[in-house]
């Protein structure tokens, strides 16, 4: 009897820690919301959209109120797409802006919502016109590098004709 006991015991924590390992791997592919709660469709088009991803989430102040449902291009602006579904509890006004962001140095992006002033809030299908494309660390590298090359280049020059 004391055998039996025992197994259900290691069968007990054998469950626990897959559960466990079945929640990390959900928060690492940034699925743990599992909220069917009401949402509302907005888009929004960004000229670059960096690293943005499907499922990414959709802050305001730092609070989660939605995630990125699909990423797509315009053929005809060539400009990404971006669908986003937001929490009905939470209502923006029409003049809101939407910003791509980075949670930290090199984290995940997400897209930031500042809120406007505007009476009128969005609605289903609504987009938001005032938009912010990502900042891409390596063209805010290649373009320090490449001021810092013609600064050299100027005082290079400035002291030969001397």
């Amino acid at each position: 009897m004391a055998k039996r006991n025992l197994e259900i015991l290691v069968g007990f924590f054998v469950l626990l820690g897959l559960a466990a390992l079945v929640f990390v791997a959900l928060k690492a592919a940034n699925l743990t919301s599992f909220s069917g709660g009401d949402t509302y469709a907005l888009s929004a088009r960004f000229d670059n959209i960096g690293g943005l991803k499907s499922r990414a989430p959709v802050r305001s102040a730092g609070v989660v109120v939605g995630r990125v449902t699909s990423i797509g291009l315009d053929p005809k602006t060539f400009q990404g797409v971006v669908t986003l579904e937001v929490q009905r509890q939470y209502e923006f006004p029409k003049d809101t802006s939407a910003k791509i962001l980075t949670a930290g140095l090199l984290g995940d992006q997400y897209i930031g919502l500042e809120p406007g002033g505007d009476e009128k809030n969005l609605t289903t299908g609504d987009t938001i016109t005032q938009t912010q494309s990502a900042v891409v660390l390596e063209n805010l590298i290649s373009q320090f590098l490449f001021n810092k090359a013609a600064d050299a280049g100027k005082s290079d020059g400035e002291g030969s004709k001397q």
